[in-house]
């Protein structure tokens, strides 16, 4: 006689003969899944931090992988004498992602750890080293000392004055492609596809307006690089090899820096006071120096927290709203 199956029974896998072969595959997308909710950039870095940190265990005589609570303490206490708090919570944070790939607890986690990394912020404190702002009257200073021909020269400029207008990051500059900008009536409206904060790819909108003088207009500067570059897709910021051609490859985050500390060094400031960010950083304390909202400055920069913006307001307003200036002296 047959017997209906009880409800409680366990369903029969859908998985068939092949399960085990599936399951390895499915294994196999897991640890991909776990690696791409990190960008690539940070992926390096914790790779790099995470070497330092086998390094130090082999030359210590300590296992890495699992690590113990201890051997993380004093690891964090050892390099407390050569690294800022924030540098070392990076390399927590690399020891803790391999922990977590593998399938460990993490031992950053620990208590222990957690106090040793509590007393090395209070003692060294987490104010971090800024670079300046490239502000506007630098900006112009850097404009009117390029020349007005030659193909690094002009994409120089589009590349500074995008940069800063565009409030972008170093990353997203170069990240730009023929495809993601449209020219308008009113300027250019570029496309970010992905962005520090926008990890996922939704997207975001910046408008670039033309300004009133050609020398420092981004909009009329990008159309002339792309005129001279001849570039019609890909890529928009290119190398240039020292006889003039422009190659295929996008321009790295690194030469950002370069190109804003060599301009910069032109026309006799600091070049090691300044970085790619301070054209961003620029931006924002330019617009908060004149007046701007935090709103307005969010809307082009792209930050999600008023944090940052914060700050380049209070420096921009150091003397602008200054209460000495109320005072009868």
């Amino acid at each position: 006689m047959n017997s209906t199956p009880s409800t409680d029974d366990p369903k029969p896998s859908r998985l068939g003969g092949n399960a085990p072969a599936h399951l390895a595959a499915v294994t196999s997308r897991v640890s991909d899944y776990i690696q791409r909710a990190k960008a690539s950039s940070t992926l390096k870095i914790y790779k790099t931090d995470w070497n330092h940190f086998e390094k130090w265990c082999r030359s210590s005589g300590h296992s890495s992988l699992p690590a113990t609570p201890d051997a993380v303490a004093l690891y964090a206490s050892d390099i407390s004498g050569t690294l800022k708090p924030p540098t070392i919570s990076r390399h927590m944070a690399a020891i803790c992602q391999e922990h977590v790939n593998r399938g460990l607890e993490s031992p950053t986690r620990d208590i222990k750890v957690r106090l040793v990394m509590s007393g090395i912020r209070r003692q060294h404190g987490l104010a971090r080293g800024s670079k300046r702002a490239l502000l506007v009257d630098d900006l112009k200073r850097v404009a009117g000392n390029l020349p007005k021909e030659g193909l690094l020269a002009i994409r120089d400029r589009a590349l500074i004055l995008i940069g800063f207008c565009g409030g972008f990051r170093r990353s997203e500059l170069v990240a730009l492609d023929w495809e993601d900008v449209e020219t308008t009536a009113q300027g250019l409206t570029i496309t970010l596809r992905r962005s520090k904060t926008d990890q996922f790819g939704c997207g975001r909108r910046v408008g670039i307006p033309y300004t009133t003088s050609p020398n420092t207009c981004p909009v009329r500067s990008f159309q002339r690089w792309l005129e001279a570059s001849e570039i019609t897709k890909g890529p928009i910021f290119r190398p240039i090899t020292k006889h003039g051609k422009v190659l295929p490859q996008r321009l790295s985050s690194h030469a950002v820096a370069t190109t804003v500390k060599r301009r910069a060094k032109d026309v006799g400031l600091d070049a090691t006071e300044f970085s790619g960010h301070s054209l961003r950083s620029g931006l924002a304390t330019s617009a908060a120096m004149k007046g701007a909202s935090e709103r307005q400055i969010m809307n082009q920069t792209g930050h999600r927290s008023v944090t940052q913006v914060r700050r380049y307001i209070r420096e921009g307003s150091l003397f602008r709203d200054n209460v000495v200036n109320t005072l009868d002296l």
